[in-house]
This record gives structure tokens, sequence and C-alpha cells, in this order.
């Protein structure tokens, strides 16, 4: 079993917590939803300080983004001039740029279909909300055991190697533009200032997302390790599957 870096121990502190406000979401949505039919954006603003604490939870989160901080994924400070490591190479090779434009036309078709659903009144803000805290949790579980974008469209190595490493936050809070709280759309606003800081980045220093020329973005470099986790999961699954297969092939004979 591989040792857990800090990095990859911060993403399971993460995965939790933001389980835990799921779980929180979900059983105000249900309790209150339908027994008094109050929507869920009145519950969680009569209490001031837990919404104070889950805006102010994610501010920090992205804020942190913005800046080169040690114990953050390399999939994001790759960006920073500071992890820039030269190779000596000068062509700029980033497998998976082009599919950059296929990701945002599917993330904005699906959410514009559930935004539709919304202003027709069939999903209230309350769904939304809790679509938004969904997300988070897909985020995390990206980065941990299984991201589809990974494997289905972008075709990268790993995180570490990711385009869009940075446009999380925007994607997990895309539902909140239909909700119309100053608390939502001021948390969008961030994420959106982030993703926008991202692609700056990625069109004045290319160099910086290319392993190609970054040697930062090298295996031996990375202070991450979870594709090591993954590789792990992959192998566990693989011996469940042929295990149960072996299982159910002497029970036919």
């Amino acid at each position: 079993m591989k040792k857990y870096t800090v990095v990859s121990i911060i993403h399971y502190v993460r995965l939790i917590y933001r389980s835990a406000i799921f779980l929180f979401l979900l059983m105000a949505y249900i309790s209150f939803r339908f027994n008094s039919g109050s929507e869920i954006t009145s519950i969680i603003e009569s209490r001031p300080l837990i919404l104070g604490i889950l805006w102010a939870v994610f501010v920090v989160e992205m804020t942190m983004r913005f800046f080169p901080f040690s114990f953050e994924s390399p999939g994001c400070q790759k960006q920073f001039r500071r992890n820039y490591i030269k190779t000596g190479r000068t062509e700029i090779l980033i497998q998976d740029n082009n599919s950059v434009i296929l990701v945002l036309l599917v993330w904005v078709v699906f959410n514009l279909s559930l935004g539709a659903l919304h202003m027709s009144g069939i999903l209230d803000d309350g769904i939304m909300i809790l679509l938004c805290s969904f997300y988070s949790i897909c985020d995390i579980i990206c980065i941990l055991f299984f991201c589809p974008f990974q494997s289905w469209l972008m075709k990268n190595r790993c995180c570490v190697n990711c385009r869009i490493y940075n446009w999380d936050y925007a994607m997990m809070f895309t539902p909140l533009f239909f909700v119309k709280k100053i608390y939502s759309w001021s948390l969008l606003a961030l994420s959106v200032a982030l993703l926008i800081r991202w692609e700056i980045t990625f069109f004045r220093h290319p160099e910086r997302f290319s392993e190609n020329t970054n040697a930062y973005l090298r295996c031996s470099n990375c202070s991450e390790k979870l594709c090591a986790h993954k590789k792990q999961l992959q192998a566990l699954w693989a011996h469940i599957e042929n295990y149960t297969k072996g299982k159910q092939e002497k029970l036919e004979n």
C-alpha cells in the first residue's frame, strides 16, 4: 500500500466534509420541502451562521487557488511561475487541449437543460443547490477515484496534466446561476474569475502546462501520487471481478 501524501489526505478531508454538507442539505430539503413546503433557501437563510460557514469554506478554497500553495494539487499549481521547471525543450505538447471545447459544450448543454427545467418550475432552487453540492462531491471523486472527463473525453494521463483542472469550481457552481441570491452568485462569480485567471495564464504561458517543457508535471516531481491510489482501486475491482467470475464458473460447473 502506497503512503498517503499530504495533498491526498487533504482531498479525503474535502470529500468527508463535502459529503457531510450534501447530507445536511438533503435532509433539510426532504424535511422542510415535504413537511412545511418551505424553500431550502429560506431554511438556509434562517441559519446565518451555517450559511456563513458554508459560504466561507468554498470562498477560502477558491481564494487559495489564486496563489501558490504547497498543499494544493500540482494540477492547479502548474500555472504559477515558481512551478515552471524548464526541461530545455521548446515544443509545447498538450494532449488534451483539443477536447476542451467538447467538454465545455457537454457541460453547458447538460446544465442548460437543467436550467430550463428550473425556469419552467419543474425544479426549484433547492434542487439546484443540492445539485451544486452533489457536483462538489463528484469533483473529489474525479480526483481520487475515477474521472469520466479524463477517461472518456480528455484522455490526459493524470490530474497533474489536466488542461481544465481549475475549471472545477466554475463547473461545480454552474447550477447557482439559476439561484438568484447574493451568496450563490458571489460563489459563482469567484469561480468564474478563477477560471478566467487560469485561461489567461494558459494563453500567456502555455509552456507551464506542457510536460514536454515543464518538468514540474513529470511523475518524478509529483507531490500528490494519487495515480497510485487509482491503480490500487482498479486492481481491487479487477480482483473482485475475477473472484466473482471464478465463483460463478464453479457454480455453473
